[in-house]
C-alpha cells in the first residue's frame, strides 16, 4: 500500500546552502600587481643606482687619502710614525688594513699601542701611546724598562741615563725565565714606588736596585753604595724604620759594610772597619 501522507518537505541546512560566487574585482587586482611591480623596479634600481654611484666615487678618488693626523706623540717624530704606517696620499680609505698598520706602528720601541681610524671621505686618524721609561736594567747592554715592568729598548748613545739601575738578572736568565724575570720587575717598580714620595730617603738616594734569588730586593745607596737588604715584602713599614735614623747614618754612609731592615723592628748597620780606618 502506498503511504497516502502528504511529503513534509526537507530543510535544508544553512551550512549546506550554497554560496553565489562574487565575480572577481579584476581592476582592483591590476592596480595592485601594477603597485608592487613599481615597487620592486624602484627597489631595484635605488640599489643599481646606488652601486653604481659607490663605484664612480671609488673610481673617481673620492675616498682617496688627503690628509693623516697622528695625535698623543710626544717623544716620537710625527715623521717617523707617518713612515712606520706606509700610508700614501691617494690611497683609498677601503684598502686600508687598519689593524696591521697599527702593529708596523708598534714596532718602534717607544710606541706602546697604536690605533689606526677612517674618518671619511678622506681622512685616517693615527693615535699612539707612548712608552714611559721607568729604569735602566743591565743585560749585559743597558736596556729601559717601561711603567709595566716591560724591557723594551737597548740604550743608544743619546738616550738619557738618569733613571734607577736594575741589576742582579742576566739576559739568559730573561730568556729562559720571562715570568720569573717579570715578577723581579714588577717587585722593584714596587720598591721604586714606595721610594718616589719620600722625602728624607728616596731615589735620589739610590744609585742601583739589587735582585738576589735569596736575599731578595737590595738597594744601594748613591753616597758609599752601602747595600740596603729589603726583602721582598713589607718595603713600606721597612723604609719608615729606616727614614727615623738615616739623618744619624747619612753622614756615616762611607763607614757602612751593609743595612739590614729585614729584622723585626730593627735596623741592622753594620760597620766596614777597613773603610772606617781607610776614612780617617
Amino acid at each position: 500500500m502506498h503511504d497516502l501522507k502528504p511529503n513534509k518537505q526537507k530543510k535544508i541546512k544553512s551550512n549546506q546552502r550554497k554560496q553565489k560566487k562574487q565575480p572577481r574585482d579584476w581592476k582592483k587586482l591590476f592596480h595592485r600587481l601594477l603597485r608592487i611591480s613599481i615597487a620592486s623596479g624602484s627597489g631595484f634600481l635605488l640599489a643599481s643606482g646606488a652601486l653604481l654611484t659607490a663605484q664612480m666615487l671609488l673610481e673617481s678618488g673620492y675616498f682617496g687619502v688627503q690628509q693623516i693626523c697622528v695625535e698623543h706623540q710626544a717623544r716620537v717624530s710625527e715623521g717617523d710614525i707617518l713612515a712606520a704606517s706606509d700610508i700614501k696620499i691617494g690611497d683609498s680609505l677601503f684598502d686600508l688594513e687598519l689593524h696591521m698598520i697599527g702593529r708596523k706602528i708598534e714596532e718602534h720601541p717607544w710606541i706602546a699601542r697604536a690605533d689606526v681610524e677612517r674618518s671619511f671621505p678622506d681622512h685616517v686618524v693615527i693615535r699612539v701611546v707612548e712608552r714611559e721609561a721607568r729604569a735602566i736594567i743591565d743585560l749585559g747592554y743597558l736596556y729601559y724598562v717601561d711603567k709595566a715592568g716591560e724591557v723594551f729598548k737597548m740604550l743608544d748613545a743619546d738616550d738619557q741615563l738618569n733613571y734607577p739601575v736594575i741589576t742582579g738578572i742576566d739576559r739568559q736568565y730573561l730568556l729562559d725565565n720571562p715570568d720569573q724575570t717579570q715578577s723581579c720587575l714588577n717587585l722593584a717598580l714596587q720598591l721604586m714606588d714606595e721610594l718616589s714620595g719620600r722625602t728624607l730617603f728616596n731615589l735620589d738616594d739610590v744609585s742601583e736596585i739589587h735582585y738576589d734569588q735569596q736575599e731578595g730586593m737590595i738597594l744601594h745607596t748613591r753616597i758609599g753604595g752601602v747595600p740596603v737588604l729589603m726583602g721582598k715584602l713589607g718595603f713600606n713599614v721597612k723604609l719608615n724604620r729606616l727614614e727615623k735614623i738615616y739623618n744619624d747614618l747619612e753622614p756615616r754612609l762611607m763607614a757602612l759594610k751593609y743595612i739590614d731592615l729585614n729584622v723585626t723592628d730593627r735596623v741592622i748597620v753594620k760597620v766596614d772597619v777597613k773603610r772606617k780606618v781607610g776614612s780617617s
